[in-house]
Parts: C-alpha cells; structure tokens; sequence
C-alpha cells in the first residue's frame, strides 16, 4: 500500500471513528408513548372537556399509545396546580389543562401556588360565556336580571366556576357597568360543570354562567333561558344577544391552554410541543372545536408564554380594581 492510500485510509478511519461518536453522545429522542393529562376541576366542565377532547385527540390518531386523564378539582384549580407542581417536575409527559379561570383564581387568592412554576406549552381555545336562568325563573331577560340586581344585589345569587376566574370576573364587571357595589356580589363558585348545572336547574341559584357549550344542551332542550352572551358580536349560530347590545358594556372571553411540568430541559420542551401540535392539527380536534363552538387559538411557545405574562398582569389589575383581592 502506498503512503497516499495509507494515509487516505487514516483520514476514513478517523472521520468514522468521530461520527461514531457523536452518534454516541447524541441525546436519544424522546419519542412519547404516554401522556398523564392533569385536569384542575371535577368532571362535567369545560377544563374537563378540554383535557378528555385533546385526549382523545392524542391517542386516537396515534400520536401516543395511551392517555391517562385524571381529575383534582377545588380553588379556581390551584389545588390540581399545586399537585402538578409537586409530581410532574421534569416528567415530559406530564401535561397539565388551565387557562384564565387558573389566572384570575391565583390572583384573587394571593395563591403560594403560580404559573411561573410550569412550563408554557400552548393556548387551545377561546370561549364566551352565556347567562342562564331555569326555564321556571320569573326571569325572562336581561333587563329583568339587571333589575333585581340593582333593587336587591345580595338577592341575586349568581353561580358560576371557581371564585376569581372568568365567571367570578364576568360578574363583577356587570356590576361596576350598572352601578352595583361589587362588595355585595352574591358569588356561588362550583368545582365544576355539572355541580352549576344541578344548583340552576334545581333553584338553587339565581343565574348561572358558564361557557356556552357546557349549557347547549340545556339551552337546547329548554330547561335554560338563555340571556347574554359576553362576546362582542353575536357567536355564529346562536340567536342570543350579546351583554353589550343589551346597554351592559362587558366582554370577556375564557381560554383554555396546557402547561408541562416544572424543569423540562429544551430538547423535553420541544418534544412537548411537537405532540401538542401534531393533535392541534388532527380531524378529531378540528371536528370539536366546531362542534363545541370553540375558537381554534392555537398559540406555542415562547408566543404563548409572553401572552401568559400579559394576561396575568391585566387580570390582577381588573381583579385589584375592582376591589376582589384577598387583603
């Protein structure tokens, strides 16, 4: 062998020896088998709806093998935070639902417990509310609703999700907007859907609010009478006016996002990301987003983590003004 073909040989042998070993030392993919979905509310309502919908989403089109949905409801889902906060640290597929109820639930409760300890994957969805009253309730619009809220405030007992999310919000801005001392809001937070449900039909409260999908079907069947919609416009397809055209100035919308665990490293984060995105993208989260007549939202990232820090320093603001802080 000549030395030219021997050193040839040399420069092979090196060159393979080095990409071997940076095959070697690469991180391996983090491929995702299983996500553990944490929902912060009981069963029935629209964070549960959400984490069973991209569920669903997940494991149906084979994006992972298995979904495991669990519920830990109470306190605007600072208790189900808490708990993520505490299991999740590091785990990639560890996915936990929240959204502006969680923002304005962690602000009125001066909570120990906060986003900053979570990781900002993406924003889902956007939704407005609906106020109903039972098909029974002498009350038969919005006017009549304003009316006893103005002669008797603490008379009218509103029941809607937990104290210091969007219902909480919502209330209080009708308040400030018709002239009602906001200390005397007669507030019933639930833990969930279903409970508002029961307590509406039931009498138990006056009115009730919610999204309105988790009130379509009651809506629909005419055990709810719809009032308002806290939107700007009327929603597509739905014949109920809006708060505004109804001379109550309030608009709000909720929305619904997921966060991962404390401590994911870049290459876990961006794993995280890329599931989520893949299930954005499926027929099965497309065909619920239309059928629950939620707006797609979609936002990633370091785009979602600065609207994050955007939406909690305007909540705190509405919720401090308006004099609903613990002290």
């Amino acid at each position: 062998m000549t030395i030219g073909k021997r050193n040839s040989l040399s420069r092979w042998l090196l060159g393979s020896v080095a990409a071997l070993s940076l095959i070697a030392s690469a991180p391996a993919a983090l491929a995702l088998d299983n996500v553990k979905i944490l929902v912060p509310a009981n069963p029935g309502g629209g964070w549960d709806q959400t984490g069973r919908g991209f569920g669903q989403a997940l494991q149906q089109n084979n994006i992972v093998k298995k979904v495991q949905i669990d519920n830990k409801g109470g306190a605007a889902g600072t208790i189900g935070l808490a708990q993520f906060v505490n299991s999740a640290k590091g785990d990639p597929s560890a996915l936990l639902v929240g959204g502006s109820v969680m923002v304005g639930g962690i602000a009125l409760n001066k909570s120990p417990v906060n986003l900053s300890q979570v990781t900002p994957i993406a924003r889902l969805t956007g939704e407005y509310d609906v106020l109903v009253v039972p098909a029974s309730s002498p009350i038969k619009s919005l006017k009549d609703l304003i009316a006893q809220f103005k002669a008797n405030p603490g008379a009218v007992s509103w029941g809607g999700g937990s104290a210091g999310g969007t219902d909480h919000i919502i209330v209080a801005m009708i308040a400030q907007a018709t002239g009602v001392d906001v200390s005397k809001i007669n507030y019933i937070p639930f833990a969930g859907g279903g409970e508002a449900q029961a307590a509406i039909l039931g009498g138990h409260v006056t009115v009730g609010l919610s999204g309105y999908n988790e009130f379509a079907g009651q809506i629909q069947s005419g055990k709810f009478r719809p009032l308002a919609v806290t939107s700007g416009k009327r929603l597509p397809g739905i014949d109920v006016p809006t708060l505004k055209e109804q001379g109550v100035d309030v608009e709000l919308s909720n929305w619904r996002a997921v966060f991962g665990g404390p401590g994911l490293n870049d290459a876990q984060k961006a794993e995280l990301m890329a599931t989520v995105e893949k299930a954005v993208k499926t027929k099965t989260w497309q065909d619920l987003l239309a059928k629950n007549g939620w707006a797609d939202t979609y936002l990633a990232g370091d785009a979602f983590a600065q609207y994050l820090d955007n939406e909690i320093k305007q909540t705190e603001k509405i919720i401090n003004g308006l004099g609903l802080a613990k002290k």
